[in-house]
């Protein structure tokens, strides 16, 4: 398949993009390195010409917190609508949709909300589409995965409350390989969520990559929920993560049952292991 890639460069993007060709498929990339910048993309008109000769269409542009003219709005909703109306006009019936888990009418962050607009939108067109909710993903690079690192190694590791919040976190190449797999699934018009085979507290998960970066078990300093959210409008300026609402997320604590995404993988989701919050370069310089 000739297979548009929205967000092809982004960190989830570009694993994505690498399993499609490993795969044998045709990756044509979209995004503002390619001269496709999605907050003017919000009519069906402005996709057409990028939908010539494309087989398949995967949405994988995605933002964790709003910066300058990156609103949720505009990349979550108006833009993707956008798209898949481009799509049923153009015939072209496979659209895999990347959403979140927690993405259901109760959601409270403009984050959630944001991607419900458009996961209902495909939802209503006749297309073969698939909608894929993963939980939190890590992996090398990743911004999430970064931030929570640093914070890993400062020497009391912040958490919030009892640090008993329940992640089920999957590991980047795996979410490729489902969306990958998705493109042939005879059944479609489902929502599956994504996650990995691992219940772990944020306190846990904090201690292992915090060990995953070759130190000794941290001792936790625990933060008030109040506070924590108090502490986060000023963080959320440093980085996008750093926002209240996807603290709120975390309290939330979205959880699913792996058979489904064992339905998807054919196997069970990879463990979690040191080596795979790091690249290979990273791992060559650790070892140098």
């Amino acid at each position: 398949m000739n297979v548009l890639l929205t967000g092809a460069t982004g960190f989830l993007g570009r694993h994505i993009a690498a399993a499609l060709v490993e795969g044998g498929h045709e990756v044509t990339p979209a995004s503002r390195r390619h001269g496709v910048d999605f907050t003017k993309m919000i009519e069906s008109a402005n996709w057409i010409p990028h939908l010539e000769e494309i087989d398949a269409v995967i949405n994988c542009v995605g933002i964790i917190g709003e910066v300058g003219t990156q609103r949720f709005e505009v990349i979550h909703a108006q833009a993707p609508i956008a798209l898949f109306n481009a799509c049923a006009q153009a015939g072209i019936r496979r659209v895999i949709q990347i959403s979140a888990i927690g993405t259901e009418s109760a959601a409270f962050s403009k984050y959630h909300q944001s991607k419900l607009i458009a996961d209902n939108w495909l939802r209503s067109l006749d297309l073969d589409w698939i909608i894929l909710r993963p939980a939190l993903i890590y992996g090398a690079d990743g911004v999430s995965t970064n931030v929570l690192m640093r914070l890993a190694r400062l020497p009391l590791i912040p958490i919030v409350g009892d640090g008993k919040q329940v992640l089920q976190p999957m590991y980047v190449d795996d979410v490729a390989t489902a969306v990958v797999r998705s493109l042939s699934f005879e059944e479609v018009k489902k929502t599956i969520d994504l996650v990995g085979s691992e219940n772990i507290s944020y306190a846990d998960w904090m201690q292992i990559l915090r060990q995953a970066q070759g130190l000794k078990k941290g001792l936790l300093l625990r933060i008030p929920y109040r506070l924590a959210v108090q502490i986060l409008r000023l963080g959320c300026h440093i980085s996008p993560v750093l926002h209240p609402d996807n603290l709120r997320m975390l309290r939330a604590g979205y959880l699913s049952d792996v058979v489904q995404t064992m339905d998807v993988l054919g196997c069970s989701p990879r463990r979690v292991e040191n080596g795979l919050f790091f690249s290979d370069t990273q791992k060559r310089r650790a070892a140098s």
